[in-house]
């Protein structure tokens, strides 16, 4: 299935093809104050387009993801890093998916505040 999304402005936006049956809420300091929901895909499974200078990136704690943000609507649709076997990964953010129906997805909860 394919699915679109963006920031709110539109200038960061990307198309996935997968089956999203379930998300990742996270109480990690910055997934808690962001309120994400995040879907995790390999990288050869979705397109992201970035328009010139609308792309910042902030990382914390151990430094092993970049949290992506918009620098015109502060929107954050995407994190990148790297799974257990080393594999580049994108984690979505599932709020900024045009027409999802957010109440048919599984979300599964991680205490990422205690890792």
């Amino acid at each position: 299935m394919e699915y679109k999304g963006s920031c709110h402005c539109g200038k960061i936006s990307f198309v996935v093809q997968g089956e999203l049956t379930e998300a990742l809420s996270c109480n990690c300091s910055i997934c808690q104050r962001k309120g994400s929901l995040l879907w995790f895909l390999p990288t050869d499974q979705v397109d992201i387009s970035v328009q010139e200078d609308a792309l910042a990136s902030y990382q914390f704690n151990k430094h092993v993801i970049d949290h992506h943000f918009c620098t015109s609507c502060g929107i954050h649709p995407y994190a990148v890093g790297v799974d257990p076997k080393g594999n580049k990964m994108y984690a979505l953010n599932i709020r900024c998916i045009e027409d999802l129906d957010l109440e048919s997805i599984n979300v599964n909860h991680f205490d990422g505040s205690s890792v």
